[in-house]
C-alpha cells in the first residue's frame, strides 16, 4: 500500500513540474504597438526591386524609431 501511494505522489509530481515547464517553456505573448504609434511603415514605391523595397522599408523604420526615440518624454511632476 506505501509503494502505491509512493509511486501516485511521484506521478502528481512529475505532472506537476511537466505542466510548469510547458508554461515556461512556451513563447511569451507579444504586444502589439497600437497603431497610432507612430511607427506606421508605408508601402514602397512600385516598380522597385524586392531588394530595393526592403531597404526602404528598413530606412523608413529606422527614421521612424529615431524620431521616435527623439521626442522628449513626459516627465512626473515632483509633489
Amino acid at each position: 500500500m506505501r509503494a502505491i501511494f509512493g509511486v501516485l505522489s511521484l506521478l502528481m509530481v512529475v505532472a506537476v513540474i511537466a505542466v510548469l515547464a510547458k508554461k515556461q517553456l512556451s513563447p511569451a505573448p507579444v504586444k502589439l504597438a497600437p497603431a497610432d504609434a507612430g511607427l506606421a511603415v508605408p508601402a514602397p514605391a512600385d516598380g522597385a526591386t524586392p531588394q530595393q523595397q526592403s531597404q526602404q522599408i528598413q530606412n523608413q523604420v529606422r527614421q521612424s524609431l529615431e524620431t521616435t526615440m527623439q521626442q522628449a518624454r513626459p516627465m512626473p511632476e515632483d509633489k
